[in-house]
């Protein structure tokens, strides 16, 4: 119960301004070239970590440094790993924004592939066999492109006002994805610091940049065997 005490509050993710912004941040970080032909040679030979998302992934309201997916960048770095991170989270993204842009985010080989959206599916009461659908939609279009990519699939929760039934569905969704499509899975992305007012921003929706570094290592209990094994 404690994990769902914020979700109500997750319904302005459905309403941020901030989409623009982020999509102009997500233009940056995918289309960026290194400045430099010694830079250049070392991104190629650097594996692909993309992060696909919504502003959870984005770090809206902080700066994108203070965001799980840099987090992530900085420990692969302080370990000496051969990879590089790209965060493509967009806030206010739904399952159905996603499976329509994904194609445009993978203009490059993908080693391993992050996919956090359904939060916002769920806050609009869009039927769960329809974000299961898009889902499946994006796991596939990913792994058509990049046929040995390794997928993390992050678990999301809804809050309880749509009934126990679409709430228990929902919930349902990604454990059931990730044993269907041999994915790793992140149980809850948001595990310790959902419904923590001291690790989320005022909107109660958003980590703070401590609350970041929870998540960050909810990501990385699954994503770092993943990557010692490539």
């Amino acid at each position: 119960m404690r994990n769902l005490v914020y979700l109500p509050f997750l319904a302005l993710l459905l309403f941020s301004s901030c989409g623009e912004a982020s999509k102009k941040e997500v233009d940056a970080e995918v289309e960026a070239e290194p400045s430099s032909e010694s830079e250049a040679d070392a991104s190629r030979d650097k594996k692909t970590i993309l992060f696909f998302g919504d502003s959870l992934t984005a770090a809206m309201g902080l700066d994108p440094a203070e965001g799980f997916p840099a987090e992530i960048q900085e420990k692969i770095d302080s370990m000496g790993l051969n990879y590089q991170v790209i965060n493509a989270g967009l806030s206010g993204e739904t399952t159905a924004g996603g499976r329509n842009r994904i194609q445009w985010v993978l203009n490059q080989e993908v080693d391993v592939f992050v996919l956090e959206l359904g939060a916002n599916d769920g806050l609009r009461g869009i039927p769960v066999e329809e974000t299961r659908q898009n889902l499946q939609a994006i796991i596939n279009i990913v792994r058509e492109k990049n046929p040995d990519v390794e997928i993390i699939l992050a678990g999301m929760q809804v809050p309880p006002n749509l009934g126990p039934e679409y709430t228990q569905e929902f919930r349902n969704v990604f454990p059931g994805l990730a044993q269907e499509n041999d994915l790793h899975l992140i149980p809850f992305l948001l595990e310790g610091v959902a419904g923590d007012p001291s690790l989320n921003q005022q909107d109660r929706i958003h980590p703070t940049a401590e609350g970041y570094d929870i998540v960050a290592e909810n990501v990385w209990e699954v994503l770092g065997p993943v990557i010692s094994e490539q």
